[in-house]
């Protein structure tokens, strides 16, 4: 049994299937999801090649490596062949991913689009497995000076407190914020209580001369912007 174990391991393949040789001789832009993971977890199970059980841990999320980033060691340690050390390679090297991301988006300086606002939102709340709400605070140079979340869970008004985002404003001088929540369940339609939640903040701040400029929903790699679809 050991010996058919260690037949599917890595090191024991053709060269030509090694995605480690491959990886060096190639660059790692030509090795699959599957390989790639499979260099993680260096070897499969007794009835599976690495590359099998990366397949299979793949398919059971679409083949989509965010939904694999929203996996918990515990889950990923459900799959047979995968113990808690190689779920935590595979967990810590999606998180690596994130951070990349989250280090691109210091580039922005100002926000000039809605695709500026979703870039810059996108690592807080875009592959999240529930709801949050943010708000981005802007000054007269859309340059975001804050940003903060007003709420966790589900998203209803009396979760707003419009005084606390208010407060906030202009104790930042922010002239303009920008609302956003993530919808975990891919839909980009808004709901009613996301118009109301707009409706209201934006009904709070035009009192102080302060400017809703946009409402974001995002979902997974996407995002609806009710300004740009003339609903704000």
């Amino acid at each position: 049994m050991q010996e058919k174990l260690a037949s599917f391991s890595i090191k024991n393949w053709a060269d030509d299937d090694k995605p480690r040789e491959k990886l060096v001789q190639k660059g790692c832009f030509v090795l699959s999801d599957a390989e790639l993971i499979a260099i993680l977890i260096g070897s499969g199970s007794r009835d599976e090649s690495a590359v099998e059980l990366a397949k299979r841990i793949l398919a059971s999320v679409g083949h989509n490596l965010n939904e694999l980033g929203k996996l918990s060691v515990n889950q990923l340690m459900r799959f047979k062949g995968i113990g808690e050390a190689k779920a935590v390679s595979i967990a810590a090297a999606l998180e690596m991913g994130r951070r990349r991301r989250t280090d691109d988006t210091k580039k922005i300086t100002a926000i000039t689009s809605s695709k500026d606002a979703f870039e810059l939102l996108y690592p807080l709340i875009g592959e999240l497995p529930h709801e949050e709400f943010w708000i981005l605070y802007l000054n007269n140079s859309n340059k975001v000076v804050h940003k903060s979340q007003l709420s966790k869970g589900g998203i209803t008004g009396t979760l707003v407190d419009v005084r606390l985002v208010m407060k906030q404003a202009l104790e930042l001088g922010a002239v303009g914020i920008i609302l956003a929540h993530n919808h975990p369940s891919g839909t980009l339609k808004p709901s009613l209580a996301d118009k109301q939640i707009t409706e209201k903040l934006k009904k709070a701040s035009e009192a102080l001369d302060i400017r809703v400029l946009d409402h974001l929903i995002v979902a997974q790699h996407q995002y609806l912007s009710f300004a740009d679809k003339g609903i704000l």
